[in-house]
């Protein structure tokens, strides 16, 4: 399979399954979507000579010899379950100092009540990963909520107890934690940059964008306090790693300026993922919202590529892409192993796939507290790969996505096998920008 498109101005091609990516002239372009029966070859080549066809086709006869166009797909192995757990998130504090309009899990108490993580559950929670990590030497732990601030205590007494026992069960832990930098104090900016491998900060944009949908609990805008703790903690960070995560929604169609605002503030790592909700919400990205967005991802992808030639710091998560040194074959098939190798632990104790999932008790796998476990769940999510999902077998951004995120799969589209399609257009177009920009980066090099 072979996928031929326009971006930035040039014309590129990505040969799916070798992974090759090209930059090309139109002739090129047309002559390889000639070849393509997936593809509608555009135009006609009168404008061409007879040399420079010949030429052209030449060239793309000797990259298909050599295997890096139109290869053929592997026999990709069945999936195994192997019960071997690699990372947790917990969910340490369901309850928020903010009330985001769009928040999945309902101000951040996941369809219940206002409940902090104890430290014995964490502590259990740290021995259940230990446990089952088998011989996983580093193990990774994100702290999240609601609002992970508002329960520090439980936070400092499980990395104190995982630093306390990983030497002797000869294991590594790396910390995260989410936070919306409301709470952030001097202390805490000090204790992050000494034990969080990575912060990740909630920010949504432009002052406008932000306050207009992460209002605080007495409905006042959240943003001039956030930026400013923000910047203190990445200032302070002394180039560890940090990004900032922010959320578009129907609000700011022209989400492109609030990733280049967050770049201006001073942010060198941003993340700006699209919402998440049903139709019926008021912020929901629809599908007549699409082709605008793509626009809104170029035009971002050709700001970015400029920042970046003027030396500017600036990395977007969604065009960090390595076209050179990317996941094996094996990882392209999987994507974030949420409900397999990654999962999540409530406040009750309660294990779940992912923290979309927390509070929804048909996807409760067990429970670190009282030492239940079931392999059903996590033996499905580990076996319901990129290979199980048809359509996007047939989608040539496939090995970019790994089959997309499974709870937009579950709760949006009734089943793990079946795509977001929305998500899967912006996907698509993110992966595009992507691969132009590196190819674009590596030929000036």
């Amino acid at each position: 399979m072979v996928h031929t498109y326009e971006c930035l101005g040039r014309h590129f091609l990505l040969d799916v399954e070798s992974g090759s990516v090209f930059i090309v002239d139109e002739l090129t372009a047309k002559l390889i979507e000639k070849r393509s029966p997936s593809a509608c070859a555009k135009g006609d080549f009168s404008k061409y000579s007879e040399t420079e066809i010949n030429e052209a086709n030449a060239e793309i006869d000797e990259l298909i010899r050599q295997g890096v166009l139109f290869s053929t797909q592997p026999e990709h192995p069945e999936p195994i379950y192997k019960g071997i757990v690699k990372a947790l998130c917990l969910n340490i504090a369901h309850g928020c100092n903010l009330r985001c309009r769009y928040c999945f899990a309902e101000d951040g108490q996941y369809h219940g009540k206002l409940d902090y993580m104890s430290v014995e559950t964490a502590k259990k929670a740290i021995d259940f990963l230990i446990a089952r990590s088998g011989s996983r030497r580093r193990l990774e732990v994100d702290f999240f909520g609601g609002e992970p601030l508002l329960n520090m205590e439980a936070v400092k007494e499980t990395i104190d107890y995982a630093r306390k026992v990983e030497k002797t069960a000869g294991k590594e832990f790396r910390f995260t934690i989410t936070t919306n930098a409301v709470a952030l104090t001097d202390d805490l900016i000090e204790y992050f940059n000494r034990e969080m491998y990575n912060v990740v900060l909630s920010i949504d944009g432009r002052k406008e964008v932000h306050d207009a949908v992460r209002p605080d609990a007495g409905g006042k805008g959240s943003f001039d306090k956030c930026l400013a703790n923000a910047l203190k903690l990445v200032k302070a960070r002394g180039g560890k790693s940090y990004y900032v995560r922010g959320t578009f929604t129907a609000n700011n169609l022209d989400f492109a300026k609030d990733i280049l605002a967050l770049n201006d503030y001073g942010f060198g790592q941003v993340s700006l993922e699209p919402v998440v909700l049903p139709d019926s919400s008021p912020l929901a990205l629809k599908n007549e919202h699409v082709d605008g967005l793509k626009q809104q991802y170029e035009l971002l992808a050709k700001e970015y590529v400029k920042r970046r030639a003027d030396g500017k710091e600036f990395g977007f998560f969604h065009f960090n892409i390595d076209i050179y040194n990317g996941p094996c074959a094996s990882k392209r098939l999987v994507g974030c192993n949420a409900g397999d190798e990654y999962l999540c632990v409530a406040p009750n104790g309660n294990i779940y796939p992912c923290h979309r999932f927390d509070g929804m008790d048909e996807y409760v796998i067990g429970n670190v507290n009282d030492g239940s476990w079931c392999d059903d769940l996590p033996q499905k999510f580990a076996t319901t790969n990129l290979t199980k999902k048809e359509d996007c077998n047939e989608c040539w951004a496939k090995y970019y996505c790994s089959g997309g995120c499974a709870a937009n799969s579950i709760q949006l589209c009734g089943g793990i096998t079946k795509p977001y399609k929305l998500g899967c257009e912006l996907m698509k177009k993110r992966v595009e920008c992507a691969l132009a920009i590196a190819a674009i980066e590596g030929e000036n090099k």
